[in-house]
């Protein structure tokens, strides 16, 4: 991994384990053992490494797009919970929960990179949905984009909850969002 990064790697477990607004570049600097100094030469401002970050998690969601383009409705939706279930295993929380929570103090270059990052995750997982509904293979009553917004919203909360109650929670609403998307016989 190149300096640029690991900085960013960092920042983001910062993100999610503490929340933006509780760290700073000194955090990362002890961290990584680097001075704060080669830090702003990556990241002028501490809006650019936010914005550097968001953008890191863009290409990830693009390239898992990428990976199952070709592959069954159900594989994808299962692609984008399984990212759910990594987030989970890791112990960490979805960026977008974690920076949603500090929203009315983030500069607008991260607003604006958080909103599109969730418009991409939501527009994909709508697609999905609708190729599903299409193809008969899911079936649910509501619009696409609405039910997206449910699965989203479930999953994202559904990780942090689960922290503070069984494990097996998260699980169980993973199955139930599969199971309510089957086909009624």
């Amino acid at each position: 991994m190149t300096t640029r990064e690991i900085i960013i790697d960092k920042a983001d477990e910062l993100i999610r384990n503490k929340g933006y607004n509780a760290f700073s570049f000194k955090d990362i600097s002890n961290d990584i053992g680097i001075k704060t100094a080669s830090i702003h030469y990556h990241f002028p401002t501490k809006s650019d490494l936010g914005v550097a970050t968001i953008k890191e998690h863009i290409e990830r969601v693009e390239i898992l797009k990428k990976e199952v383009a070709n592959q069954s409705p159900q594989i994808k939706l299962e692609a984008f919970l399984a990212v759910q279930e990594k987030i989970k295993h890791e112990n960490k929380v979805c960026i977008v929960g974690s920076l949603a929570t500090d929203l009315n103090t983030l500069d607008d270059s991260i607003k604006t990179e958080l909103q599109l990052f969730a418009n991409i995750v939501l527009t994909w997982v709508t697609e999905i949905l609708t190729e599903g509904k299409e193809l008969k293979v899911f079936d649910f009553q509501i619009p696409a984009r609405t039910k997206a917004l449910m699965i989203i919203t479930n999953m994202i909360a559904i990780v942090q909850l689960s922290r503070l109650t069984d494990h097996h929670d998260f699980e169980t609403v993973k199955e139930t969002i599969l199971q309510e998307l089957k086909p009624k016989k």
